[in-house]
């Protein structure tokens, strides 16, 4: 049985991946600090394949008694999306490329990485041109460039590979309602409106079920998949703000979008992905983003309140 090391696998993507990895039969350590006093993990307590370490991803103690005898290690452990990371700037780079250089140093050589970056690090895409793995990096935020300074040390260390993952939708156990699908549909079912900054910036999507799935999937083709970055997300989805809008409100007509005339988007990411190179190893992604809307109108009959985002 082979075992694996998230760190920060009690978040959003990792209460989704951890039981993913479990039922398909590895055995499977989590490190997390269990920042936003989430209980996401609760329903793996039961696997005796299953472990949990709480503590924090940058202790060096703590990450060798974690890391020792894993054969791959996934560091999810992140303050993940820029308002995060610029509310406390000294913990987004400790945590998001400290750390993350820190598991380089201390790991044995067999030991694989698959580490998940963000597609953001395209930055001021005009939006047009489909960007690959080989265009220009500008990321915008302080968000963005460490993981784009994580991503390139985890390939310049070998037997590894990253995912540039879309912007994820969907609902999870340690859900989060501040992503921009997920941020919309709420403010559909519960305001029926939502007022757009700058309704014409485009980017790519996926379901976080995907974007577990595609962990899995490169748990099972390592080998023909290390050494490069793969852009992870649903090629029918490099919308617009208000394409999304118009696709919300096919499934809640009562929804109303307005574009403001003035102001800017803080968040100022603008391009379209191509998810060509993963696609050619065989991925497919299985949740649209029809799906997602369903299932979140469901899951917003369940949840209402602001402790399930990450600002």
């Amino acid at each position: 049985m082979e075992k694996i090391l998230i760190t920060g696998g009690a978040g959003y993507l990792g209460s989704i991946l951890t039981p993913l990895l479990l039922k398909n039969g590895y055995e499977v350590t989590v490190l997390d600090n269990f920042y936003f006093s989430q209980n996401s993990l609760l329903d793996c307590c039961a696997n005796p394949a299953f472990s949990i370490i709480r503590g924090d991803a940058r202790d060096r103690d703590t990450l060798l008694r974690a890391m020792e005898g894993k054969d791959y290690i996934l560091p999810l452990a992140a303050l993940v999306g820029f308002p995060l990371c610029d509310k406390d700037r000294i913990a987004a780079r400790t945590t998001n490329t400290d750390a993350v250089k820190l598991i380089i140093s201390l790991r044995e050589p067999r030991q694989r990485i698959i580490f998940p970056c963000t597609n953001s690090g395209y930055g001021l895409g005009a939006g047009e041109t489909f960007c690959t793995e080989d265009s220009p990096i500008q990321p915008i935020s302080l968000y963005g460039i460490t993981k784009m300074e994580a991503e390139k040390a985890v390939l310049e260390a070998g037997e590894s590979l990253t995912f540039r993952f879309a912007t994820l939708f969907g609902a999870s156990p340690r859900m989060r309602t501040d992503l921009l699908l997920n941020d919309f549909v709420y403010r559909a079912v519960f305001d029926s409106t939502v007022v757009i900054f700058e309704g014409h910036f485009k980017r790519n999507f996926l379901h976080v079920r995907d974007a577990a799935g595609a962990f899995l999937f490169a748990v099972k083709h390592f080998d023909e998949m290390k050494g490069r970055q793969y852009n992870c997300g649903l090629t029918q989805a490099n919308l617009s703000k208000i394409e999304v809008c118009e696709k919300i409100r096919e499934h809640i007509p009562s929804f109303v979008f307005i574009e403001a005339p003035v102001g800017e988007d803080p968040d100022k990411r603008n391009y379209i992905v191509s998810n060509q190179r993963i696609e050619e190893m065989g991925w497919r992604p299985a949740y649209t983003l029809d799906d997602g809307i369903e299932e979140l109108i469901k899951a917003y009959s369940i949840i209402k309140n602001n402790r399930y985002s990450n600002i």
